[in-house]
């Protein structure tokens, strides 16, 4: 193709996927349309480093201005997409003009889910983060001796917990679940989670669901949790789930399922139209997924490049994750949903140790905490499809890399 690629967005998989064309010497016109005031940049330090004030906004970006023209791409900021033509193969711009496209990307991302105002969720003091004013917003109000409630014990209510508590905050995390990272964890990981927090002075408190939050003048001062009781908060942190941007998707008439539907090659339904990113629900091993993370959005809009640019591999992703609280790093391979087994095993370092997850006996993922060597293991074995002796596996005695061979 040599018509102009139009991208929906300016997040990390919209700036990959450009970025890769041009590595490959893909010479068509592209236009970015982002939302955001600001060029595209690296989201996953905005709970932690940038929140922290240890790395400034303009050490997020991905490239400096200059890159975007001297590539042959024009972004456009402060613009949004608000109608897909999909038989005139074009888009109409929030300013009200209209742009062609031979190749249409949506990298819209997906939204945090947001507190009903009914329960006190527009009032001052209580944030989601998403992009660098949330996080802006939510440094200004982190003083020590301040009291936090985070709603939701997924892994941003948690990394979000650390960061406040580092801060010198009191931290109170709850979740409506019967343990924290539920729905992406096993029970094992969770309980090491569970006691990482708590040995940091975090209340974490399961089961518990929030009734409302009571505002003093316009600002949150206490929540009703659903037990009845009242605990004091200045601010609160909500991390209750994001849900995907795909309403223009919808709109234009394409497939969508709490996400757009692509196929192996990142097509929608229109097959001059792709989806990448949080947005982009992906067949995966009989299933259909959406990857939250930074290694998919790469991962997934680099293999959609090649495409463009004329190959024709199918995305096949090996998910990995991470997630830094405190002093510790959690790596994490493989897709542990359906899992029926779980094994630990205790790492060579003390605090190290790794969750092994099974389904029908079958290695489908690992967790490993502050255990690098785990991780780098379980990860190769997964892309060999590899499933580990289960004996040699529990001896902590067994080289991890004896069980490559």
């Amino acid at each position: 193709m040599t018509g102009r690629l139009v991208v929906v967005g300016g997040g990390q998989a919209a700036f990959a996927l450009v970025a890769k064309l041009r590595a490959l010497k893909d010479t068509r016109p592209i236009t970015v349309v982002a939302a955001e005031a600001c060029l595209p940049y690296q989201r996953p330090p905005l709970s932690k480093k940038y929140l922290l004030r240890e790395m400034a906004l303009d050490r997020l970006l991905y490239r400096p201005e200059a890159w975007y023209p001297e590539h042959n791409i024009d972004i456009r900021l402060s613009t949004m997409v608000t109608r897909v033509n999909r038989a005139a193969k074009e888009v109409t711009l929030s300013d009200g003009s209209k742009l062609g496209y031979e190749a249409l990307a949506l990298a819209t991302g997906a939204t945090p889910r947001r507190l009903p105002a009914a329960i006190g969720g527009d009032l001052a003091g209580v944030f989601v983060v998403r992009d660098f004013t949330d996080a802006d917003r939510l440094a200004a109000e982190m003083r020590p001796g301040r009291h936090v409630l985070v709603i939701g014990g997924g892994y941003i209510g948690l990394e979000a917990a650390a960061v406040a508590r580092s801060c010198g905050l009191d931290v109170t995390v709850i979740e409506m679940a019967d343990r924290i990272l539920q729905r992406v964890a096993s029970a094992a990981t969770s309980a090491i989670v569970r006691d990482i927090h708590r040995s940091h002075g975090v209340d974490i408190r399961e089961g518990m669901g929030l009734h409302r939050l009571i505002g003093d003048n316009g600002h949150v001062s206490a929540a009703e949790l659903s037990d009845g009781s009242v605990i004091p908060v200045d601010i609160v942190i909500v991390g209750i789930g994001v849900t995907a941007n795909d309403a223009l998707a919808h709109d234009a008439g394409l497939e969508t399922a709490n996400g757009i539907v692509v196929d192996k090659f990142g097509r929608t339904s229109d097959p001059s139209i792709f989806a990448i990113g949080d947005c982009a629900v992906l067949p995966w091993q009989d299933m259909r997924i959406r990857l939250e993370s930074v290694q998919n959005a790469v991962d997934q809009a680099e293999a959609i490049a090649a495409i463009l640019a004329g190959g024709s591999d199918p995305y096949d992703p090996n998910p990995w994750f991470w997630s830094d609280q405190y002093d510790v790093k959690l790596q994490i391979a493989g897709f542990g949903l359906g899992h029926d087994e779980t094994l630990v095993r205790p790492g060579q370092r003390e605090g190290s140790v790794s969750v092994w997850y099974f389904r029908q006996g079958k290695l489908i993922a690992v967790d490993a905490i502050n255990d690098a060597k785990a991780y780098v293991t379980g990860k190769k074995l997964l892309e060999a499809a590899i499933t580990p002796d289960r004996a040699a596996l529990a001896d902590p005695q067994t080289d991890l890399k004896s069980l490559l061979a």
